[in-house]
């Protein structure tokens, strides 16, 4: 990849990074669940391998050995390089340092943190073995140099992928996702198990390559155990996969017998000493990881769309409920719902012998209201008409705001994007302050009325007649002109409620006229719609509030969607350009072209390959068992495992 390209992409992927680490996943959805583990390797796969990778082109290939626990990975790296680098035992884990082994010309690759940079580095074995048994001791790279290694390789024994610990297991999947080659050690008895497989899978998706050791394989059970192997590497889609088979062997003071680990030794020097076929194995990866990253990141703008959507879903539900309260409040209002019982008994007083009618004969001034507000610092006692009303509109209120807040609890503890949000929350109840403010609401929305009739009064002829009925008592009279109505109302209580509305209205207009009793009468009930809704929103807030802390309402998966497009324009120009400039070698064809400085303890020992060849045409069915491959695999076989030197 020329430079200008490798620029495009770097900026690309780092584009695509940042908008991906800016993607909040909170609400607990369906979706939410795998996109949130697509982020983090997405993320891992970019930091730990990607933009290394493209940045040092010319960097080792890293080849990491994964596999269960038991499966013998550490023996075989100790036995491959003659030493013991890395610990192995029946106890597990067996460290939390991972093992990196380089040529020692290839140390400053990896003492930074070109690779794996949220790890720390330790080199020296016994001030590592000193810190990986610290109580709390980070989690770290182990740094071996060895000369057995070809120059240009490194070996990587990551932790077991079926640890007893969760962070081993979380570190097993990191390492193996940084690596230019995966060497998965297997057993012939569980080779079958299926949390290897689900591993393989995420190999199979990346297009990692993928060489895979078959460890203690009995010298009976080579035929069939390899083939059915290959049957299924070839059934997950691993075609390329590359089998290596390790004999049951005692190993001496820790180490496998040279002959036992001649096929792998074989295999990974040919691979270290053969640069044209360690670049295609590091661009076969880099493609894969970057098509997976792509992939990854579809699904996890998709999951930031489905948040949006939710958070939408969640505000609607909330807006529905303290919306249809605020209508059910002001229909009441209006339908005359409120003149009934003490609203109504209080206005039969007024209109009778009560306080109304006493202020009409005692010419109560305004002059006298201002006298008492100045002197007092308030108004002139208001009449118990307006009390009731008050009482009466306080209670429509508050049942209300309760059926408001126990629907949009439901729906939410039904939703599972909701639910999650609810948790030590007490939402299905109004608030413990509902009360006082919606109180508060109502005597500043009669304080609204009074102020209405003064300004209204003020500018007509008629003043002294207003004078003489009282401000408070032209605001009463018309509350009960906004409220009164005969809906709502049955039986007794619609001819009551049909004088109500007709001696209010009466009065009202001997006062002010009949147009501005009409126009007294809407801004009055309209500033009162103002007032019951501001409370209800008030209300309404304590849900959406949970949704605001989060960001949910801008979450988008359209900026990653931009950013994917910008990367995969850029892979197609790169995998274009290789197309251009003509075909590379193939893996299996890798040769000793002279670069190594290292040799692998029992390489020459063994073939180079397992005869895959054999392997494929067994696996497919053909009859191929006793084919001059097939005897010189057994024959070997009986070499490694029996000594039989006389074996061809």
């Amino acid at each position: 990849m020329d430079e200008r390209r490798h620029g495009e992409t770097l900026d690309a992927l780092g584009v695509l990074r940042s908008r991906v680490a800016d993607v909040r996943l909170a609400l607990d959805l369906p979706s939410a669940v795998q996109a949130r583990v697509d982020r983090a390797q997405l993320l891992d796969q970019i930091d730990d391998y990607l933009l290394p990778r493209l940045r040092s082109d010319a960097a080792p290939l890293l080849v990491v050995v994964g596999g269960s626990t038991g499966a013998g990975k550490s023996t075989l790296v100790n036995s491959l390089l003659g030493a013991q680098v890395s610990p192995a035992g029946v106890l597990r884990p067996t460290t939390r340092w991972p093992v990196l082994v380089h040529h020692p010309l290839d140390e400053r690759w990896f003492s930074t943190d070109r690779i794996l940079p949220g790890l720390p580095r330790l080199t020296g074995g016994d001030r590592a073995a000193a810190v990986d048994h610290e109580p709390g001791a980070r989690v770290g790279l182990r740094l071996v140099a060895s000369d057995a290694l070809p120059l240009g390789l490194a070996l990587l024994d990551a932790p077991d992928i079926d640890s007893v610990v969760a962070e081993n297991r979380a570190l097993a999947t990191q390492l193996l996702g940084a690596a230019d080659l995966w060497l998965f050690v297997t057993t012939a008895a569980r080779y079958a198990d299926a949390v290897p497989w689900e591993l393989l899978e995420a190999a199979e998706r990346r297009r990692v390559h993928l060489a895979l050791v078959l460890d203690r394989v009995d010298a009976g059970a080579v035929t069939p155990v390899a083939t059915h192997l290959r049957q299924m590497l070839d059934a997950h889609g691993l075609h390329d996969a590359t089998i290596l088979l390790v004999p049951e062997s005692v190993p001496v003071e820790g180490l496998l017998p040279e002959r036992s680990v001649g096929a792998v030794a074989d295999w990974l020097t040919a691979l270290g000493g053969d640069p044209a076929a360690r670049a295609t194995v590091i661009a076969g990866t880099r493609d894969g990881v970057t098509r997976d990253v792509l992939v990854r990141a579809g699904a996890v703008a998709a999951a930031a769309d489905d948040q949006r959507h939710a958070d939408a879903r969640l505000r609607a539900a909330v807006a529905s409920a303290y919306a249809d309260a605020a209508e059910q409040v002001l229909r009441a209002t209006s339908d005359g719902t409120l003149l009934r019982g003490e609203v109504l008994a209080r206005w039969q007083d007024v209109v009778g012998t009560g306080e109304f009618l006493r202020a009409v004969e005692q010419k109560v001034s305004r002059a006298r209201d201002r006298l008492v507000a100045a002197v007092r610092g308030r108004r002139a006692p208001e009449p118990a008409l307006a009390t009731a009303i008050g009482h009466g509109l306080e209670a429509v209120v508050l049942d209300a705001a309760e059926e408001a807040a126990e629907r949009a609890h439901a729906v939410w503890r039904n939703d599972p994007s909701g639910a999650g949000l609810l948790q030590g929350l007490d939402l299905s109840r109004s608030s413990s302050e509902l009360r006082s403010q919606v109180a508060d609401q109502i005597r500043a929305w009669q304080s609204d009325v009074l102020a209405l009739v003064e300004q209204e009064g003020a500018g007509k002829r008629s003043t002294a007649r207003a004078v003489s009925y009282g401000v408070n008592g032209l605001g009463a009279t018309l509350m009960v002109a906004v409220f009164a109505s005969t809906g709502g109302l049955t039986g007794a209580e619609v001819g009551i409620a049909g004088g109500t509305a007709l001696l209010a209205q009466r009065l009202l207009e001997a006062v002010f006229g009949d147009e501005a009793v009409r126009q007294l009468t809407r801004r009055a009930h309209e500033r009162l719609a103002v007032r019951v809704r501001a409370v209800l929103a008030g209300q309404s807030v304590r849900y959406t509030a949970q949704l605001d802390a989060l960001g949910t309402a801008e979450a988008s998966g359209d900026a990653v969607r931009a950013a994917v497009r910008d990367v995969a324009a850029s892979q197609d120009a790169v995998e274009l350009e290789r197309v251009a400039a003509g075909a590379t070698p193939s893996v299996d064809d890798a040769g000793s072209s002279g670069t190594g400085h290292g040799h692998l303890r029992g390489a020459g020992l063994g073939p180079a390959l397992v005869d895959d060849a054999t392997l494929r045409a067994a696996a497919s069915g053909a009859a191929e068992a006793e084919s001059p491959s097939t005897n010189r695999l057994r024959a070997w076989w009986r070499k490694v495992v029996r000594g039989d030197e006389s074996a061809t």
